[in-house]
């Protein structure tokens, strides 16, 4: 159940941000928020993190992420299952759905519009994070938390 309800609430939330910012900017339109820290900032991103091959002239790159990201969606739905099955705690089916949910996010993105969508812009003075969206968000506090909770997994195991 939690791993559903945090799939879904990272899909919603990050939908309704992109319908936002697509209502109210154009690409490419800037509103600082935070002076000297923080914008939104409208660009698109058919690429992975970080802008990675979207330079490519070529439409593989997008059904490749476009397949990765559904391909990784299936497997976390199924470890999730594996886990609530053998003794999986409540953190880590949230951890997996924000995961999930942030992939379908820019799933759907890529389906809609050829391309995701990203507009929260962090920096200081002339050095700027790459803009993001909150699917990237939720897709890395769950990959934190499913580290965090690595830490107090980790004791010895006895194998049958």
């Amino acid at each position: 159940m939690w791993y559903y309800l945090s799939v879904i609430l990272a899909l919603v939330l990050d939908q309704l941000s992109k319908a936002w910012i697509l209502e109210h900017f154009e690409k490419f339109d800037m509103r600082e928020i935070i002076p000297g820290f923080f914008n939104f900032f409208y660009v698109t991103n058919t690429g992975a993190a970080f802008s990675f091959l979207a330079d490519v002239d070529a439409s593989w790159p997008h059904w490749f992420f476009l397949s990765i990201s559904l391909v990784a969606v299936v497997v976390i739905t199924f470890y999730n299952r594996f886990l609530r099955h053998h003794g999986g705690g409540m953190l880590t089916s949230i951890a997996l759905g924000f995961i999930a949910g942030g992939a379908l996010g820019n799933v759907i993105d890529r389906l809609r519009y050829g391309a995701v969508t990203d507009f929260l812009d962090f920096y200081y003075g002339s050095y700027h994070w790459p803009a993001f969206n909150l699917a990237d968000s939720f897709i890395c506090v769950g990959a934190v938390l499913l580290i965090v909770l690595s830490f107090f997994n980790s004791g010895p195991r006895e194998d049958n």
